[in-house]
C-alpha cells in the first residue's frame, strides 16, 4: 500500500476515535472540535510516511499535541477578551448551575478535575480510550515502564482525592485501610 492509501485507511477506521479523544477533552462547540480533528489529520498527511502500523495510539499524541496548541490558542483569546473587557462577567451575566444540573457519576469528574493535567491524560488513556499501557507509553512519548508509573501514581492521587471528596458522615474508613493495607 501506498503512504497515501496507509493514511486514508487510518483517516476512515479511526476519524470517529480522534473525534471522541478530542470531544472529551475539550469544552468547546463541536465547530471547535471538528477544527482540532482536522487539525490532527493533517498533521498525519503530512507526516503520511511515519504511520505506524497501529496508528491510533500514534493519532492520539497528535491529538495531544493539537489539544494543547488549541488551549494556549483559547488562553491567548480570554486575555485578549478580557482586556477588552466584553466577557460575559464584565457585563454581569452570570449564569449559576441549580442541583438538578448534576450529572451522576459528576463527582469523579471532579475529582479527576483538580489532578494535574498528566494525571488527569493518563487515566482517561486507559479508562476513555481504553489503551492498554504499551499504547499509553506511544501516546505520552514515553517507555512502557514510565507510562506503567503514571498510571500507578495517577491513580493513587485520584484515589485520595476521592477520599478528600466523600463527607465524613458518608465516607466510612476506605476499605484498605479496614485491613491494614493501605
Amino acid at each position: 500500500m501506498s503512504n497515501d492509501e496507509i493514511f486514508a485507511a487510518a483517516y476512515r477506521e479511526h476519524y470517529w476515535a480522534v473525534s471522541r479523544y478530542v470531544a472529551r477533552r475539550w469544552g468547546g462547540h463541536a465547530s471547535e472540535v471538528e477544527e482540532v480533528v482536522a487539525e490532527v489529520f493533517t498533521v498525519a498527511w503530512r507526516r503520511r510516511a511515519d504511520l505506524p502500523s497501529s496508528p491510533l495510539p500514534w493519532l492520539y499524541g497528535v491529538a495531544r499535541n493539537c489539544l494543547a496548541n488549541a488551549v494556549r490558542g483559547r488562553g491567548r483569546l480570554r486575555r485578549l477578551v478580557d482586556r477588552l473587557g466584553n466577557d460575559d462577567t464584565a457585563h454581569g451575566r452570570h449564569i449559576a448551575a441549580g442541583p438538578e444540573a448534576d450529572t451522576p457519576g459528576g463527582w469523579v469528574h471532579d475529582a479527576l478535575a483538580r489532578l494535574s493535567p498528566a494525571d488527569q491524560e493518563v487515566l482517561r488513556l486507559t479508562a476513555w480510550e481504553e489503551l492498554g499501557i504499551e499504547e499509553v507509553a506511544v501516546v505520552l512519548g514515553c517507555g512502557r515502564r514510565a507510562a506503567s508509573m503514571r498510571l500507578h501514581r495517577a491513580r493513587g492521587r485520584l484515589r485520595a482525592e476521592i477520599d478528600r471528596m466523600r463527607p465524613a458522615t458518608a465516607a466510612g474508613p476506605h476499605p484498605s485501610k479496614e485491613h491494614g493495607h493501605g
